[in-house]
């Protein structure tokens, strides 16, 4: 066993330092803030996101404050009219084994949190901002910005999109700012009509803009994000913006949509970054997890999914590992989760262009695209992504690592596709991502082909034991095709 510092005390944080103590290391969390505490508004869960929790042993406090929708829609939002939507209701959780479900931030980090403080091999350290590492054969050495030193036998960088670890790591400069700007407002229920309350996570889409909306905090409010294509160039994150402004913006809604607009108030504004897929997140003794890894937009709706996929995988490649193995057992993850997140975050890029902005003869094909899909298609399509019970390709040593104890009933899925030693795919041609629009090529001209080098068993909840319950939930009725991702 060995000693495992993490950097960051956030969702992604959190769980993996709960991955590794359930798999017999000490760890510590070194946590920025003066307290551990998840900022931000609603989140969405898919079935490979509560599969992990379930791995983790927290599906089941996650799941008490969670919305279970009913169906993923896309909404043409000038028009108003259905563009297509996605039963998640019992066929669709017979099919990938766990719900769809949308919580607050905090109503997910909370469980990870007291699963953290209850372990005895969990020390949790706050106002200790990680400024960079050392290492040598034996142990790395972390420094804090306030001067302290942490050692251990291995560093998992957690700490977010401006992650000090990457920047030693990677050494890849500042986010990659997308161009798009988001408002965000969290709304009572009570202020909600009823009929745009639907137990649904609904998206409004139009040129270059889209409209989000769902239940959060066990039904009692409304999220609601609004996202233009407004070309910023600057970064801004949670800056408090006027009601008349955000309304002045979105001059092209519909009735239902501006309606919806209307209702928000104490809206905050961020600048929407991400950063190119790197082949390797691995230096030694350190390795990056979540956003500091594989940071990516919102719009597939897998940030926090992907972050836990991640702890999941540590856990495993990790288990049973003494200070001399951690060299290699880090390797072996990242090997094993670097192809599936880069699929993810050129994916997330894509929906927001290809399908969420499109104007004029673009909508209308997509619109023709989406016409053409089954429901069944639709869950073809997801299935690489919401499916998978193995989060990793297959480990060097045989067989799958991401599984963990095998739950009853689960069959694994393994990725269709391997990355060659330099992290681009066989054919030079990202395999995953067209999947989810209905075409074939790149994607959001990117390709993993372009990826960036950097300079340098356990105990678990099954997923059988509520599926028989949550699959006859629900009751929305079975529509054409598939919805939206995130905000």
């Amino acid at each position: 066993m060995t000693h495992a510092l993490v950097a960051g005390g956030g969702i992604g944080g959190l769980a993996t330092a709960l991955s590794l103590a359930r798999a017999g290391h000490r760890v510590t969390v070194l946590e920025r803030e003066d307290t551990f505490a998840e900022l931000g508004a609603g989140i969405q869960i898919g079935p490979n996101g509560f599969h992990a929790l379930n791995l983790l042993g927290v599906g089941k406090d996650v799941r008490r404050r969670a919305v279970f929708v009913d169906e993923l829609r896309l909404m043409d939002g000038p028009s108003g009219r259905v563009l297509i939507s996605m039963s998640v209701t019992a066929r669709y959780r017979r099919r990938f084994g766990n719900p769809y479900a949308v919580v607050h931030r905090g109503d997910l980090h909370t469980p990870l949190l007291t699963a953290c403080r209850s372990h005895e091999a969990i020390a949790l350290v706050t106002r200790a901002s990680v400024r960079g590492y050392t290492q040598d054969l034996g142990q790395v050495a972390v420094t804090t910005e306030d001067g302290r030193t942490f050692t251990g036998g291995l560093l998992i960088g957690a700490d977010g999109l401006r992650s000090a670890v990457r920047a030693q790591l990677v050494g890849d400069g500042v986010p990659r700012v997308c161009g798009h700007t988001i408002y965000r407002s969290v709304i009572p229920v009570e202020r909600v009509p009823p009929a745009l309350r639907g137990n649904a996570v609904t998206l409004w889409a139009g040129p270059d803009w889209h409209i989000v909306h769902y239940l959060i905090g066990g039904g009692e409010y409304l999220n609601l994000a609004a996202t233009l294509d407004d070309r910023a160039r600057d970064p801004v994150s949670g800056r408090p913006v006027p009601r008349s402004v955000v309304l002045d913006r979105f001059p092209g809604l519909g009735e239902a949509a501006r309606r919806l607009l209307e209702l928000g108030d104490q809206w905050r504004q961020w600048v929407l970054c991400d950063r190119d897929p790197v082949g390797t997140w691995v230096d030694g003794r350190v390795a990056l997890m979540g956003d500091a890894a594989h940071p990516m937009l919102q719009y597939a709706a897998q940030g926090a999914c992907q972050a836990l996929e991640d702890a999941v995988v540590l856990g495993d490649v990790l288990a049973d590992a003494s200070d001399d193995h951690v060299l290699h057992r880090l390797r072996k993850y990242n090997a094993a989760r670097r192809e599936r997140t880069a699929r993810v975050q050129l994916l997330s890029r894509a929906m927001g262009t290809r399908l969420y902005h499109p104007a004029g003869e673009r909508a209308r094909e997509r619109d023709a695209m989406l016409d053409s899909l089954s429901q069944e298609d639709l869950y073809d399509k997801v299935a690489w992504l919401h499916g998978t019970r193995h989060f990793a390709a297959p480990a060097c040593d045989g067989g799958p690592v991401g599984a963990g104890a095998q739950e009853e009933g689960g069959d694994a899925e393994e990725l269709q596709d391997r990355v060659d030693g330099d992290g681009r795919q066989r054919d030079g041609r990202p395999q995953g991502h067209a999947d989810l629009l209905g075409h074939r090529g790149q994607v959001g001209g990117q390709s993993p082909s372009g990826v960036r080098r950097p300079a340098g068993g356990r105990n678990h909840e099954t997923d059988d034991e509520h599926v028989a319950g949550l699959a006859e939930e629900g009751g929305g009725q079975q529509q054409r095709g598939g919805g939206p991702g995130g905000p």
